[in-house]
């Protein structure tokens, strides 16, 4: 298992930007970026297809997978926004450094319109509900929280390589 911070995860609500930052934030320190949602689709098909044939709970297992694999050696990892809802999940993460993305989701609804998501099917209703229920275990398996409400893009992977001191 590679060492605590060589490993940075970033978990945070659907369409928070965790894979958009994570590329950003592995390119600036030359570390390969993983993102585990795309893991599942290239082994598995698209997410939206999984839950409808075979239910969330069997994607939760594919996800608990490909985050085992994806923190096996050094790099960045971009989550789903359910990734944590995994106590096995929650208890792997332990070996790595967890930056949280909270937002105040003024720009969410935007993200939203595009893309498939399976568990958003009133939009930004949804999206407020589901965060609300998971920001407490986003705040419990993070070691840093970075508000990327209304920050642009270099600031925010800025403000992790600060805050990491990297």
């Amino acid at each position: 298992m590679p060492e605590r911070s060589e490993v940075i995860v970033l978990v945070g609500p659907m369409g928070v930007g965790k894979t958009t930052v994570g590329r950003k934030l592995a390119k600036s320190l030359g570390l390969p970026f993983t993102d585990t949602d795309n893991l599942i689709v290239s082994e598995h098909g698209a997410i939206s297809e999984i839950f409808e044939s075979q239910g969330e709970p069997a994607f939760r297992v594919l996800e608990e997978q490909a985050l085992a694999r994806a923190i096996s050696s050094p790099g960045v990892v971009a989550t789903g926004g359910g990734a944590v809802l995994s106590s096995l999940s929650r208890e792997r993460l332990k070996s790595t450094t967890v930056i949280y993305l909270a937002t105040d989701g003024k720009h969410i609804s935007s993200r939203l319109q595009h893309g498939s998501r399976p568990l958003i099917k009133d939009g930004l209703t949804d999206w407020k509900r589901i965060y609300d229920e998971r920001k407490p275990i986003y705040e419990a398996v993070a070691n840093f929280e970075i508000d990327t409400s209304g920050q642009p893009l270099k600031d925010t992977v800025n403000t992790i390589r600060k805050t990491l001191e990297l």
